[in-house]
């Protein structure tokens, strides 16, 4: 399963940095040319959609996957009530690379492997394999490892991926993930395994016999795996392939 198409969605009007402030897990970006990864959780802190922000034109650009896309709009548009804002979407393009970054692009915030993406007509994309890419660093792709109304952002590796301020105020679903982070030890996550044939993604993993995780995304002889860190050890199985953890 290969990277989604991107969808952009438009929030305007003069409360639109405090009405999102108050909702997503990262700082909103209040000046252009800043790119920031953010996600909007249920009140039971699980992953609902994941997507970049920067402010342009006196909106605020949600970069988001389009699979999510309309379920995120129909999520704000919820929680707008009376706030003076709109959201739209809009057809402007996203493109992006790992060569250097065109004058107007922003560095991907997630990680500096995962390069620059620039918003408009004037980029072109560049032929990277980016599943590749994301197996080699761990980098989730939403629908696929980011499943919506399941995940959960830390042990989808948020705070790495700089996808979660804690020291921001309030937004929904801030109360579990603090707890998470502070309250307890991750005994679930993702992590980078190395794969000797191929799975279809979402195929269940057992190690010695026993239920392990599941496998996700793959490329390149690696893969990404949502595991039970107890029971992720030795050699592990999923369907025709042999999953082990890198050395």
């Amino acid at each position: 399963m290969t990277e989604h198409a991107r969808q952009i969605i438009a929030i305007g009007g003069e409360e639109r940095h405090d009405f999102l402030q108050g909702l997503v897990t990262n700082e909103v970006p209040t000046t252009p040319g800043t790119l920031v990864y953010s996600a909007i959780l249920t009140p039971q802190g699980k992953y609902l959609a994941d997507f970049f922000m920067f402010e342009r034109d006196g909106a605020l650009m949600l970069d988001v996957a389009e699979p999510l896309a309309q379920g995120l709009a129909q999520r704000l548009t919820m929680y707008r009530l009376r706030r003076k804002i709109t959201i739209d979407g809009i057809d402007l393009p996203v493109h992006r690379g790992t060569g250097p970054a065109p004058d107007g692009a922003m560095a991907d915030p997630r990680h500096t492997a995962m390069g620059w993406r620039g918003y408009g007509d004037g980029f072109t994309s560049d032929d990277t394999d980016w599943t590749a890419l994301r197996c080699t660093h761990c980098i989730p792709e939403s629908d696929i490892e980011l499943v919506p109304n399941d995940s959960y952002i830390l042990e989808s590796g948020f705070e790495r991926l700089n996808g979660v301020d804690f020291r921001k105020g309030c937004y929904v679903g801030q109360e579990v993930t603090a707890r998470m982070k502070h309250k307890t030890e991750l005994k679930k996550g993702l992590a980078t395994v190395e794969v000797t044939g191929e799975a279809p993604v979402g195929t269940a993993i057992t190690a010695d016999g026993k239920p392990a995780g599941t496998l996700f995304s793959q490329a390149g002889g690696l893969g990404i795996a949502y595991l039970r860190f107890d029971r992720a050890r030795g050699v592990m199985q999923a369907d025709q392939a042999t999953l082990t953890l890198p050395d």
